[in-house]
């Protein structure tokens, strides 16, 4: 079976069907939609930790470990140099840094600022899946990183 080579205009939606998506997987973290997070992978998609080997696969097991995220957590990701590489039709990788700010225990109003919880990246696996690209996995690589804090220390 041969596969024919991507053209250029369906490379460049493959991209930025991907790039998409990790604009969304922040969003949904950031703006109070954390358990539809597991929407963005595949069914049997994979979250993993490079250093400590911790692993969540499957829609469920993402869903709950995502909804698990603290009511009371404020947090914004920034997500910056984005490289998407399309594999084939249907598979892409992609790879993409972040910051992220955190805190737990918010309330209300403009909390003072403060570093980073953590500064990482993220390495991708995408796959189309009918007409949409999904996550199959994504490994997070943690150089820098600590504990959240909790506002008005309890």
């Amino acid at each position: 079976m041969t596969t024919e080579p991507l053209g250029p205009l369906d490379r460049l939606l493959a991209e930025r069907a991907c790039e998409r998506l990790i604009t969304e997987f922040i969003r949904r973290l950031d703006l109070g939609e954390p358990g539809t997070v597991a929407d963005l992978f595949t069914p049997d998609g994979v979250w993993e930790w490079a250093h400590d080997g911790r692993r969540v696969e499957g829609r469920d097991a993402l869903r709950a470990y995502f909804n698990s995220r603290p009511a009371d957590r404020l947090s914004r990701r920034m997500s910056t140099n984005v490289l998407v590489t399309v594999v084939s039709a249907t598979t892409a990788t992609a790879l993409s840094y972040f910051a992220t700010y955190r805190v737990d225990g918010y309330t209300e109003g403009i909390v003072p600022a403060r570093p980073p919880a953590n500064v990482g990246h993220y390495e991708d696996t995408f796959r189309k899946v009918g007409d949409d690209w999904l996550l199959a996995a994504r490994s997070l690589f943690l150089p820098f990183g600590g504990a959240t804090e909790r506002l008005g220390g309890r």
